[in-house]
């Protein structure tokens, strides 16, 4: 692994400590990831709304990073990597000291994912900036590879970890080790060497009309996703009583699954084009709602609970079909940095519609219930695939 790097990535960069801050916050995140939703409704004793209002605030960092950006617009992507780390160690450490109140958890999980949020907008700029020329591709997959190492580390050990406890479980140990490991990762973090400049499109939005389709397509996207992202794991604690190692476990397969059927969907998107993809997504996505929202009327308890785990993995690979609209905006894009703009707009877009949505859905499985919840991700599934079959690449490319 470590010669294969070093043909990447050029000697005199800073990518070992780089890569060593990304898997150790990796695996400080899988740890805080993997009990934060049992946490949230054992402890904390929030229900289907006060989880969506959670979400709302998580999300908002999404949102201000164009203008946190352009505040520190004087400051290199180093720097910039190192205020994340040391804003998300801040989160972590106020999370695992704060009593189990609603607005002090809701607090300290914003300050995290500030910090997150910084930190994932210079980690391409980062890995970019250090490749050898012509590596740019190859160090882009080096990168995610490796925080994702450390991502399944953590789910690893809050499975193993959750197998030997019977009594209640002691969430704030967890929260205080991935303190500790978030610690370590800024130690890395600020030895980083160098003056990369950001990129220049996360600091402004662009639209153009051509990409107006795009920009829909990010809105259903972004609002059906959402739904699974933020109410799947709840679903399964709430109606099914998983704990945090199912939950873990749980995000574990899905991380594994999506990592090898990525390819996958890639030369899918190359075969039969981006179009069909967008379009024929959606219709195992009406099945996955549908079983996910109505399972415990329909089977057993045991069963449904399995039905609905394997619906969560399926949804996992299906928002790997995302892809596809990448490939349609580099389709209709005339040089790099047009494409590079679009998509961190259409990213910002995303954040816009997730932030509302979960809200939105928080209300809805607390007025009528959580089948109608997935019955609105489905109908947004089919919406966005209405949408997608008035995809014509040549017609837009001249609005």
């Amino acid at each position: 692994m470590g010669k294969r790097l070093q043909e990447i990535f050029r000697e005199d960069s800073s990518y070992k400590v780089f890569f060593a801050a990304l898997i150790i916050s990796g695996l400080g995140y899988g740890i805080y990831k993997g009990v934060l939703d049992n946490y949230l409704a054992e402890i904390v004793g929030m229900g289907e709304m006060d989880r969506g209002i959670t979400e709302f605030f998580r999300e908002i960092p999404g949102l201000l990073l164009v203008l946190v950006l352009a505040v520190f617009y004087s400051f290199s992507a180093e720097k910039m990597y190192k205020l994340g780390a040391a804003i998300a160690l801040l989160g972590m450490i106020m999370i695992s000291v704060v009593p189990p109140i609603s607005g002090f958890v809701i607090l300290s999980i914003f300050v995290y994912s500030l910090g997150e949020h910084i930190q994932l907008g210079m980690e391409n700029t980062l890995a970019l900036n250090y490749a050898r020329p012509g590596k740019g591709g190859e160090a882009l997959g080096n990168q995610k590879a490796v925080y994702q190492i450390g991502t399944l580390a953590g789910f690893a050990v809050v499975i193993a970890s959750f197998s030997f406890f019977t009594g209640k479980s002691p969430f704030k140990f967890f929260f205080a080790a991935s303190a500790v490991i978030f610690l370590i990762a800024f130690t890395f973090a600020v030895r980083l060497q160098g003056d990369s400049e950001t990129d220049e499109t996360k600091r402004r939005f662009y639209f153009r009309k051509k990409y107006s389709k795009y920009y829909m397509l990010e809105v259903f996207y972004g609002a059906r996703k959402q739904v699974f992202f933020t109410f799947g794991p709840y679903v399964l604690i709430l109606l099914y009583g998983a704990n945090a190692r199912v939950i873990s476990l749980l995000f574990a397969v899905s991380a594994v699954c999506s990592y090898f059927f990525a390819p996958l969907v890639g030369k899918i998107i190359d075969r039969f084009g981006y179009k069909i993809v967008m379009v024929m997504d959606t219709l195992i996505l009406v099945i996955v709602c549908f079983f996910y929202g109505f399972s415990h009327h329909l089977f057993p308890e045991s069963i449904a609970f399995i039905v609905c785990c394997v619906n969560y993995v399926l949804d996992s690979i299906i928002s790997l079909a995302s892809m596809a609209s990448n490939v349609y905006v580099q389709d209709l894009s005339d040089n790099p940095d047009e494409m590079r703009a679009t998509i961190s707009t259409g990213v910002s877009v995303n954040h816009m519609i997730t932030v509302f949505i979960a809200l939105f859905g928080g209300w809805i499985w607390h007025t009528v219930g959580v089948e109608t919840l997935f019955m609105v991700s489905a109908a947004l599934g089919l919406c966005n695939s209405a949408y997608a079959a008035t995809i014509n690449a040549e017609k837009d490319r001249l609005r």
